[in-house]
């Protein structure tokens, strides 16, 4: 399965938000030229422009369907308002957010509405930004290009705060003879059918399993 994004025009210096209708059909054609495809299976909207309705996004991407070069439509950190906009005009398959047993606001209210409206979810981040993986504490140090600098979360004093959860985490993780990073992707896949964390393959290696994650039943107990 092929699943790209749109929203961001490359173009223009910095992370320049644009899904207006003309931008997305050039984004698909140069995802399907780079891609050497002839429709991708499933296509996000990269983050909500606040310019373009959603209503014209989700009629365009739509009209794509139609058209045979995209299968499913996508959204990526959308609220509640933007999924229920857009999904009344093209039905949206998948969400991707952040969510795992550090980041925990989609159950509030995303969860309940991907459930109401049949939406799959795609959880990423599910090791916590590497915090569950036990490699990083409060004196952890971080290059000055690392985006993690910037996210509260991960201040010195607030992985100090939260390093109870992660010595949770560890102690189970060797009850079980597994990783913690094992423990945190077993209780993502846990939670619902629907859920499937984004880029399980690529993370399950060095977390030190397999995609069956063969002890995932007594872990999740």
């Amino acid at each position: 399965m092929i699943a790209t994004k749109f929203g961001f025009d490359c173009e223009r210096p910095g992370q320049t938000l644009n899904s207006r209708p003309e931008h997305i059909r050039a984004a698909v054609e140069g995802s399907l030229a780079r891609l050497k495809t002839d429709y991708i299976d499933l296509y996000y909207q990269h983050r909500v422009d606040p310019d373009v309705p959603m209503e014209d996004v989700a009629g365009t991407v739509a009209d794509l369907i139609a058209e045979g070069k995209v299968k499913h439509f996508g959204l990526s950190e959308a609220g509640v308002d933007s999924i229920r906009r857009a999904h009344a005009v093209c039905p949206v398959t998948a969400l991707q957010s952040e969510y795992s047993l550090w980041w925990r606001q989609p159950e509030q209210q995303l969860l309940p509405l991907l459930e109401e409206l049949n939406i799959g979810f795609v959880p990423f981040s599910p090791l916590g930004k590497g915090f569950l993986t036990g490699a990083i504490d409060a004196s952890t140090t971080f290059d000055s290009s690392d985006f993690r600098n910037v996210v509260p979360r991960f201040s010195e004093a607030s992985r100090q705060a939260n390093q109870k959860l992660v010595e949770v985490v560890k102690s189970l993780a060797a009850e079980q003879d597994v990783t913690p990073a094992q423990i945190a992707l077993a209780w993502l896949l846990a939670k619902a059918p629907w859920d499937c964390p984004d880029s399980w393959h690529n993370q399950a290696a060095p977390a030190g399993g397999k995609s069956g994650c063969g002890k995932r039943d007594p872990v999740t107990k």
